[in-house]
């Protein structure tokens, strides 16, 4: 990782227009990501305990196994990768590994949740218990305190507003940005006020602010250039590639069950030049050329 790319994502935190970072689970998604010509790539723990284990995001993943398939994402880019890094698996003591072990992974961008372990996904029924206020503080102040790079930035998650109320995640977020959040972002679930929440969000808190755009909640049904006059600086996708691929490899599987054949799946599949390009070939051809030698 360059600091550079650090660096880029830091200065755009407040200045130009809102980032949008398109939700990915691996190296391939990150490529169609940066290939798309987007500034940022999130990567989902959602996504990563789907492709990964194939188990719902219930706290299976644990920190060695993320920020080794961090890694693999972040270096295949030239883009930032922000990183959904749970509670940061443990107490304030390990929170300071986390954030070791996500900086030396290549990661521009972590966020820290407030629930209580194991977590589980805030789209997923039921209810997500948190941890108290204070508890929290000193996770994020020791989450700034372990950074060694003052460009990686720390992103505080509440996810007290389901279960507490509006007024509660707000009164969180505002004292994580005093611990040293760099971003807040505060989990909101579906209600009729969606659109003044957010407005709440973003005037009482005095920090950039992230949304989570869900393609199944409310806040989907809202453009970027919408959230971004609501005044959010960054905006994450995180089912967008786990949604789309998943519905993609479950139909091309239903016409090839049903004609035995894929012929009539091609159209929505991609080429094998496509393929390759997205995997840049054509830079491993070249550099074949340069460096290979060959009697």
């Amino acid at each position: 990782m360059t600091g550079s790319t650090r660096e880029r994502l830091r200065q755009r935190l407040t200045a130009g227009p809102m980032i949008v970072a398109p939700g990915i689970y691996d190296a391939f998604g990150a490529r169609f990501v940066e290939q798309a010509g987007f500034e940022a790539v999130y990567m989902t723990g959602n996504g990563v305990s789907a492709s990964l284990l194939g188990r719902p995001d219930v706290g299976l993943i644990d920190l060695t196994l993320i920020t080794n398939h961090a890694h693999r994402v972040a270096s295949c880019v030239n883009i930032p990768l922000i990183c959904d890094a749970d509670t940061g698996y443990g107490n304030a003591v390990n929170v300071r590994r986390t954030v070791e072990e996500f900086e030396s992974a290549g990661v521009a961008a972590i966020h820290l949740e407030d629930q209580v372990a194991p977590k589980r996904c805030g789209h997923l029924p039921g209810s997500r218990p948190v941890i108290s206020m204070e508890e929290h503080i000193g996770k994020i102040e020791a989450a700034v305190a372990a950074r060694r790079d003052p460009d990686f930035i720390i992103i505080a998650r509440t996810d007290a507003a389901a279960g507490h109320g509006l007024e509660e995640a707000v009164r969180r977020g505002k004292a994580y940005r005093k611990a040293g959040a760099d971003v807040i972002f505060v989990e909101l679930k579906g209600s009729p006020n969606m659109i003044e929440e957010l407005q709440r969000v973003v005037s009482e808190i005095d920090a950039p602010c992230l949304v989570n755009v869900e393609e199944a909640g409310k806040v989907g049904e809202l453009s970027a250039t919408e959230l971004e006059k609501l005044g959010f600086r960054i905006a994450i996708y995180p089912g967008l590639a786990r949604y789309a691929a998943g519905y993609g490899i479950r139909e091309s599987l239903n016409v090839l069950k049903r004609d035995g054949s894929t012929k009539q799946a091609r159209d929505r599949m991609l080429s094998f030049k496509e393929y390759n390009d997205a995997l840049k070939l054509p830079e491993i051809e070249e550099w074949e050329r340069k460096y290979l030698f060959s009697r």
